[in-house]
């Protein structure tokens, strides 16, 4: 059975714009059995669980996010696919070169720590830092459909001339968005705490 994914806006303070993103927090919560229920508002646990359920709702974003992209990686692959059948092989490079970069992106979404902190750590994750890290992730999705887009234009495009401006369109956007994703660390050391 598929289940429907409900959304609500998400204020990025930072960046003043509203993003549209699924509300893992409230689906993970709402998933707690009657047990959980009852010791998740114990004093001492009712912190470590909601941190916990913070980390685990940026993980399962993090995993749309890069699910998303594998798929846009998968349609660009069919399009250079398409152009190696038809023969239009000087084409090939700049698409190569973005759908390695495509691959890049969803391996590091994919692999990037949960904000974990050790009890003796010199810096500790707290709520703040982690919804700042969830916001920053969530931001992904944006640039998810950016790369749809762009990859949208290359699809569309008849000339080589189109294609290979659109293709070094998105590779420029790819390495933006990789060099944007590399400051993911900076979210949790910039963070105010709280």
């Amino acid at each position: 059975m598929v289940q429907s994914y409900s959304y609500r806006p998400i204020l990025d303070k930072q960046r003043k714009g509203v993003y549209y993103v699924t509300n893992m927090k409230n689906r993970i919560e709402g998933g707690f059995n009657k047990v959980e229920g009852l010791v998740k508002n114990l004093p001492g646990y009712k912190g470590y669980k909601e941190k916990e359920v913070r980390r685990e709702a940026d993980k399962l974003l993090r995993v749309k996010v890069a699910r998303t992209l594998e798929e846009h990686r998968q349609r660009l692959n069919s399009i250079l696919v398409t152009l190696t059948n038809t023969g239009r092989l000087d084409l090939l490079l700049p698409l190569d070169r973005a759908l390695m970069r495509l691959q890049l992106l969803s391996d590091r979404v994919k692999t990037a720590s949960y904000g974990y902190a050790g009890l003796f750590d010199a810096v500790k994750v707290r709520e703040a830092e982690l919804e700042a890290l969830y916001n920053f992730d969530a931001a992904l999705l944006e640039s998810a459909d950016r790369v749809k887009a762009l990859i949208d234009a290359i699809a569309a495009a008849t000339k080589d001339e189109d294609v290979l401006k659109a293709a070094n369109t998105l590779l420029t956007a790819l390495e933006e968005i990789n060099t944007t994703f590399s400051k993911r660390q900076d979210v949790i050391l910039e963070t105010p705490s709280v």
